[in-house]
C-alpha cells in the first residue's frame, strides 16, 4: 500500500478566468435593464437631442482637461524618481482609459502602468506604487466630496456602507505610506524576508522617495482640482439639458458614480454607469425618465472624447492595445 506521506498533493483548483468577467457583464445587463426599462425613447430623444451645443461642446472640454490634469500629477508624482513629461503622462493615462472602455476589468490600469514602466524606466513595483498613492489622493478627495454631499441631499444608505468600507481601506493605504516615508529603514527590515522581498523594497524606496518630496503635495493638492474639474462636464451638461441644478448637486451625482464604480466591471461600466447616475438624480429628486435621459446623455458626451483621445494616443505609440494587454500582462506575470 502506497503511504499517504509520497502521494503528490492534488493540483489546487484555479479561479476561472471568465468567471469575474462574466459577473461584470452580467451586473451591466442587469442594469441596463433596470435603467431602460420602460424607458419611453419617443418623449426622451428628442429632448436629448435639443441639449444646447454650448453646454456639450464645455462638458466635452472640461472632460479632456480632467485626464490631462491627471497626467500632471502622476508627473509630479513621479518627478523626484525620473523625469516624466506632463504629455507622456497624460498619454499613457489616455491608452490606458481607452483601454478600460474596450476590455473588462479595468485592464488598462495594467496597460497604463506598463507604458510609463517602458517610458521612464523605473521598475515596475516603482511605477505600481505611484499608481496605488494616486487612487489614495483620488479617495481622500472623494470621501470629502461625499460626506459634503450629504450634507446637501439624502443619499442611499448603501453608499454611506461603501463609504466607510473606502475609509477603511485608504486609512490602511494611508497608515503604509506615512511608515515607508518616516521608517525607511524599518520598513526596509520588515519586507528583507518576504516572498516578494526584492520587489517590496522597491516600493518602499519609491514611496519614501515620493512622499518626502516637495512635488508631492503638489499632486496632492492636483488630485483636488483632479476630482472638481469632474464635477464641470455633470454640471455643463445639467445646464445644456434645462436642469436646474446646482454645482453642489452635480457634486454630489458625481460621489454617488465615483463611489458606485470603484470595483472594475463592465468595459466603460457601461449599464452601473447609468444606472448610478439615476440613483444620483433621483436622490436629488429628478422623475426617472428625466434622469434616465439625462444619463444616457452624459454616457455618450463623457465616453465618445474619451474613444477619440484614447485611439489617438494609442496610434501614436505604434503599437496594438492587445500586444499592449500581452505585454502588461506578461510584465506583471513575470
Amino acid at each position: 500500500m502506497i503511504s499517504t506521506d509520497t502521494q503528490e498533493a492534488a493540483p489546487r483548483k484555479r479561479f476561472p478566468s471568465w468567471l469575474l468577467p462574466a459577473i461584470g457583464y452580467a451586473v451591466s445587463l442587469a442594469s441596463l435593464y433596470w435603467v431602460y426599462q420602460g424607458f419611453d425613447w419617443k418623449e426622451q430623444l428628442p429632448r436629448v437631442a435639443r441639449t444646447d451645443l454650448r453646454w456639450v461642446s464645455l462638458a466635452m472640454l472640461s472632460d479632456i482637461a480632467v485626464y490631462v490634469c491627471q497626467g500632471a500629477r502622476w508627473s509630479y508624482l513621479l518627478r523626484p524618481l525620473a523625469k516624466v513629461t506632463t504629455w507622456r503622462a497624460t498619454q499613457a493615462v489616455y491608452i490606458g482609459i481607452f483601454a478600460n472602455e474596450v476590455l473588462p476589468l479595468r485592464t488598462g490600469e495594467i496597460i497604463r502602468i506598463y507604458l510609463m514602466r517602458k517610458w521612464s524606466g523605473l521598475p515596475l513595483p516603482v511605477v505600481f506604487s505611484s499608481a496605488v498613492i494616486e487612487r489614495l489622493m483620488d479617495g481622500i478627495w472623494l470621501v470629502g466630496c461625499f460626506y459634503a454631499a450629504t450634507l446637501l441631499v439624502e443619499l442611499p444608505g448603501w453608499l454611506e456602507g461603501a463609504s466607510h468600507v473606502l475609509m477603511l481601506v485608504l486609512a490602511v493605504i494611508a497608515a503604509f505610506v506615512l511608515w515607508a516615508v518616516l521608517h525607511k529603514s524599518q520598513a526596509h527590515a520588515a519586507v528583507k524576508g518576504s516572498r516578494w522581498g526584492g520587489m517590496l523594497r522597491h516600493v518602499v524606496d519609491g514611496v519614501h522617495d515620493m512622499g518626502r518630496s516637495r512635488s508631492f503635495l503638489i499632486a496632492f493638492l492636483v488630485s483636488g482640482l483632479h476630482l472638481a474639474l469632474q464635477v464641470v462636464p455633470l454640471w455643463a451638461l445639467m445646464k445644456g439639458f434645462q436642469l436646474d441644478r446646482t454645482i453642489w448637486e452635480a457634486a454630489a451625482v458625481l460621489a454617488v458614480l465615483r463611489i458606485g464604480t470603484i470595483l472594475p466591471q463592465a468595459p466603460g461600466n457601461v449599464g452601473s454607469f447609468q444606472a448610478l447616475v439615476l440613483v444620483g438624480l433621483g436622490a436629488l429628486g429628478v422623475d426617472r425618465g428625466t434622469a434616465t435621459g439625462f444619463a444616457t446623455l452624459l454616457f455618450f458626451v463623457i465616453t465618445v472624447p474619451l474613444w477619440m483621445a484614447g485611439f489617438v494616443a494609442l496610434l501614436l505609440t505604434r503599437m496594438r492595445l492587445t500586444d499592449l494587454q500581452r505585454d502588461a500582462q506578461r510584465e506583471e506575470l513575470g
